[in-house]
């Protein structure tokens, strides 16, 4: 399976889905109809995906949207959430962690005034794309050679910052501290 037919499937899970669990649905459908060996490289093109994010800026305004409430296990379900908003978001966010800024989802969260306020369905996260592969997978996904190496958890590449520092907010994301009110 290559980029394109992985981004075809994450995006076409989306079309006609009433939530991220229809969507899951359709995903482990769409999957479980195609060969063994491309179900593990679904998994293998979501890690290499995901790695692309797994970096200290990503991590640094995820804990930013979500007001500090961004552990591991958080941030790590965060990109699983930013692989689902499409390939052309995707790359935007990839490029730029301040591009999230742009995302009217990410924007509607700022207006709520804080984690509190939000909907449980409303937080960027969505732990079940992790386990789509496995679910669709006839057999022990874990067992496939390919699949060894796979993140499990965050690993972020870059230097780490104080995520709190207004002057680390203002030079890294700027946009997105203003949209939350992290600097003036």
């Amino acid at each position: 399976m290559d980029l394109n037919a992985f981004w075809g499937l994450v995006e076409s899970s989306a079309v006609g889905a009433s939530d991220q669990d229809d969507r899951l649905e359709r995903l482990t459908a769409a999957l479980a109809a195609l060969p063994a060996g491309e179900v593990v490289e679904f998994a293998v093109r979501l890690d290499e995906v995901r790695r692309r994010v797994d970096t200290w800026g990503h991590w640094h305004a995820a804990d930013l949207i979500c007001g500090g409430w961004c552990s591991g296990d958080e941030f790590f379900y965060f990109q699983a959430w930013l692989v689902g908003q499409g390939r052309a978001v995707f790359e935007a966010v990839a490029s730029s962690p301040d591009a999230l800024a742009d995302l009217p989802h990410v924007r509607l969260l700022a207006s709520r005034g804080g984690v509190h306020a939000w909907a449980e369905e409303e937080w960027p996260d969505w732990e079940g794309l992790d386990h789509v592969a496995a679910e669709a997978f006839d057999g022990d996904l874990e067992a496939q050679p390919a699949v060894g190496g796979l993140l499990v958890s965050p690993d972020p590449a870059g230097e780490p910052w104080d995520f709190a520092d207004p002057a680390e907010i203002s030079a890294r994301v700027p946009r997105l501290g203003a949209l939350f009110g992290k600097v003036a």
